[in-house]
């Protein structure tokens, strides 16, 4: 199944296998090309990681476990930490693949933030993992 005239395709990607599936998915099946009607035949179409962190006040209530407990700047250490071996991973996964990728990073509520960065990046495809079986919310 590959897709043509794809000038943007936001993948959103978080630590869970699911999303890495979802990106191996799109690298798999997608070709990128000129965005729509007007882009130069030659315009590259893109990839865009997108990792969207939770708030602070969110993240160290999420999971206090794992969060080192020394305050604001901890947290905000381990959230970059995290996110860098997030992207480190996805682009890892990209390197071969011949297309040209750039990487997000977002604050806030997921579901809020995924949808927003789909129309602020103008993209043509949104591609998320699934992490259960419950309904899309």
């Amino acid at each position: 199944m590959a897709t043509s005239n794809l000038g943007c395709v936001v993948v959103a990607v978080d630590s869970r296998e699911e999303s890495m599936k979802a990106l191996r998915w799109a690298l798999d099946n997608l070709r990128l090309g000129p965005a729509a009607a007007g882009a130069a035949a030659a315009d590259p179409g893109f990839l865009i990681i997108l990792h969207v962190q939770h708030p602070l006040s969110i993240a160290t209530s999420l999971n206090p476990g794992s969060i080192p407990s020394g305050g604001p700047s901890d947290v905000e250490a381990h959230q970059q930490r995290t996110t860098d071996a997030i992207f480190k991973r996805a682009l890892d996964m990209c390197a071969d693949r011949n297309v040209t990728v750039r990487t997000e990073v977002m604050i806030g509520d997921p579901k809020v933030m995924i949808c927003k960065a789909t129309v602020t990046l103008y993209a043509d495809l949104l591609v998320i993992g699934r992490h259960s079986i419950r309904p899309i919310s």
